[in-house]
């Protein structure tokens, strides 16, 4: 019994080194932009005959919180590897340097700007006229904005001029409205970012019925992340950009269905006050209400520069793609799950803002419920479960507070929700969900507390696919899931018969058959019914990042797989019907789908470990 025990601990501990060499091949080829900037070689080169200029020097002087700048530039030494940088605040020399940095010697940068163009960007006569324009389109991020030229590339950067400052005419606006559902079934709240503390205004949400004119005024909570809660570089370090301050309120006792208004508002302490945008939004059905209800779930999608900055296009280039999909699809969803690796800033803090911006059509019109992932999360001796640093030294921080979820402590990010006839459990794959641990025993609870009458439809929601995937290094690996995934969890897939389990991190889409421990129980492809017996997994990565690769041998479980970018939508017409949509973002079109129908009698039928022993009476 001992060297049993023995060769168990040790076949465990196999698995658990094999998930860091996954985590870390994806990393290696996974590298932000930002990171290629040898900030610390800087060194000063100014010449009085470069000229950078950035008009106009006021921005959104209308309201607008996104804004196009011209930088016309003027170099008599041009070279292919000049580079034009943006920095916010305007101010970025050595001064702002944090107590990490002081080992370097001056003259030096300690701080990575926001993006980069190369100075010949759609102007291949730049190297011999040293003349250019460029165009960036920027958004309000609290702080002026200045414009560097650098000659030597990002390995040998040379700092040789900087442009005059220009700022946004109300540069603490609150901005970047996001949905997302209470505890409760008829509470949502509204998150925002503004330049304004407690100590200068204080936060609220107007809102009430559309159309009416009688309108409530909901406090807000304010939170905001500090550079020495970071657990390391680059967030704690060149990739710091304050991030202002978040604003929660909670708006309380919804009618169902219910179109709503508001905005977001702070009374300064002159008694003045400042506005956001008015939106709107519907308010969740009533657990259980049978009415038309659409779920679009994605991972793994990132953020786009509209203006070709840097290398994003290749880092997350089908991020707008999604983004503007979805955008143009409005009307036809009611609620949205971002299933781990949001903004990929990989501590490179300034993008958290632009994510935020990008997704802001879509979050400040309907609940934008978000899921941690490895990128969120992921840093050694921090409490996840994994060693890799994929967070780029966040450490969840970051994402735990600028997005809200229903979890009871967010620093655990796991949490249920229900919207309608939908019942979602959502862990935390970044800690440990194996059975005897607190996650465990949450997702248990969770998964058996829904009624089935009322709430046919229970979907489970982690980044990692803990269930099936086919990917190239879970094929390599042998296992095809996340080692030590569904060791422990497929018992409750089962027992308490879960629809679908959706997953990100591998980026592409893949759907298995209906499943139980390696079995296909149903031979149907595209239209499911009657007696339900096992779990559908789908793998739904491809929200922007690069594509990732399919192992070569198709398992038999495995029914569809697209190395694309791509969504997936739900609609439930009413308790016994559910169809199932996997879309391109490239088109918005169908190119996989199923159809579920079903009575309650068929969700309860005992199948394999799905009920208890049982006795006959006498």
């Amino acid at each position: 019994m001992e060297d049993g025990s023995h060769c168990l601990k040790l076949f465990t501990i196999v698995l658990f080194c094999l998930s860091l060499v996954s985590a870390h091949r994806v990393h290696e080829y996974d590298k932000h932009p930002l990171s290629k900037f040898n900030v610390y070689k800087t060194t000063l080169g100014f010449r009085d005959s470069v000229i950078i200029t950035a008009t106009p020097l006021i921005l959104g002087s209308k309201g607008e919180d996104t804004a196009w700048v011209t930088v016309d530039l003027v170099n008599p030494d041009p070279s292919d590897d000049d580079w034009v940088a943006v920095y916010s605040p305007a101010n970025f020399n050595s001064s702002t340097c944090s107590v990490e940095n002081d080992e370097f010697q001056s003259p030096y940068l300690c701080t990575s700007p926001i993006k980069y163009k190369y100075a010949n960007f759609s102007n291949a006569n730049y190297n011999q006229t040293g003349n250019n324009t460029l165009k960036f389109q920027l958004i309000n991020q609290r702080a002026d904005f200045s414009f560097a030229l650098f000659s030597g590339g990002l390995s040998n950067p040379v700092l040789v001029a900087v442009s005059n400052a220009i700022t946004f005419s109300n540069p603490k606006a609150p901005l970047y409205a996001r949905l997302a559902h209470g505890k409760l079934w008829n509470e949502m709240t509204v998150t925002w970012t503004s330049g304004y503390s407690i100590d200068e205004a204080v936060p609220f949400v107007e809102w009430g019925l559309k159309g009416e004119e009688t309108r409530t005024r909901s406090p807000a909570g304010t939170l905001t992340v500090e550079q020495n809660s970071m657990c390391g570089a680059p967030a704690r370090t060149v990739g710091w950009h304050d991030l202002g301050f978040t604003h929660t309120s909670f708006l309380t006792n919804l009618w169902p269905n219910t179109v709503y208004s508001y905005r977001m508002g702070h009374i300064l302490s002159n008694g003045s006050y400042v506005w956001g945008k008015n939106y709107t939004f519907k308010s969740s059905p009533y657990p259980g209400q049978d009415s038309l209800q659409r779920v679009i779930i994605f991972g793994d999608m990132g953020k786009g520069e509209r203006d070709g900055s840097n290398e994003y296009s290749s880092k997350d280039p089908g991020a707008l793609n999604t983004t503007d999909q979805l955008i143009k699809d409005l009307p036809n969803y009611d609620i949205v799950f971002h299933i781990g690796d949001i903004s990929y800033a990989d501590g490179y803090v300034a993008d958290w803002d632009q994510f935020t911006a990008q997704v802001e059509p879509i979050a400040s019109a309907v609940p934008y419920m978000v899921a941690s992932g490895n990128h969120e999360r992921d840093w050694p001796d921090s409490g996840s479960f994994y060693t890799s640093t994929d967070s780029g030294g966040e450490c969840g921080v970051i994402a735990e507070t600028l997005y809200y979820v229903p979890a009871e402590n967010r620093a655990k990010f796991w949490y249920s929700t229900d919207y309608g006839m939908f019942h979602f459990c959502v862990a935390d794959s970044e800690h440990d969900w194996r059975k005897g641990s607190e996650q465990y025993r949450f997702l248990e609870q969770c998964l058996a507390s829904v009624d089935r009458r009322k709430q046919p439809w229970l979907i489970f929601v982690a980044h990692r696919p803990l269930g099936y995937s086919s990917n190239d290094w879970f094929g390599e690996e042998g296992s095809f899931e996340e080692p030590m995934g569904r060791d422990d969890l497929q018992r409750l897939w089962q027992k308490y018969r879960v629809d679908i389990a959706f997953y990100g991190h591998f980026h592409a889409y893949e759907r298995t058959c209906p499943i139980y421990q390696n079995v296909c129980v149903n031979s149907e492809e595209s239209h499911y019914s009657g007696t339900m017996n096992g779990t559908i997994h789908v793998v739904v990565g491809g929200g922007g990042h690069h594509l990732g690769s399919f192992f070569d041998t198709i398992p038999n479980w495995s029914l569809y797989r697209d190395a694309d970018w791509g969504f997936v939508k739900m609609t439930a017409f009413n308790r016994s019907s559910l169809l199932f949509e996997y879309k391109k973002s490239r088109d918005g079109e169908v190119y996989d789908s199923f159809t579920i129908n079903r009575e309650y009698k068929d969700v309860i039928s005992c199948v394999h470990d799905s009920c208890g022993p049982s006795t006959l009476a006498s």
